[in-house]
């Protein structure tokens, strides 16, 4: 089944030391678990996290959620894609980095 999601986090609660330098940019690891055939009650799918060492999921620490993901098309059926909350000039300019 092919799927398109629209993924939206909140750029704010990146811990920046989970940011790491690549061989073509910095990168962030990130997790997500998503349920196509189910929404909350906010019209989303599943929602994305940082991602967490074995350690940390062991000790039973609570993972960042970073944002949501939604379902935009599936199979060709396309499904409303959500709306930004904001333009980009409306943005405030307190972006972590």
């Amino acid at each position: 089944m092919k799927v398109g999601l629209n993924v939206r986090i909140n750029v704010s609660k990146i811990d920046k030391s989970k940011l790491y330098k690549g061989a073509k940019g910095v990168y962030l690891n990130m997790t997500t678990f998503v349920d196509l055939d189910e929404e909350d009650e906010y019209g989303n799918n599943g929602f994305i996290s940082m991602e967490q060492s074995k350690e940390q999921r062991d000790a039973g620490e609570q993972s960042v959620i970073l944002g949501n993901v939604k379902k935009f098309w599936t199979d060709g059926a396309e499904v409303s894609a959500p709306q930004p909350d904001m333009s980009l000039e409306e943005l405030d300019e307190d972006i972590p980095f």
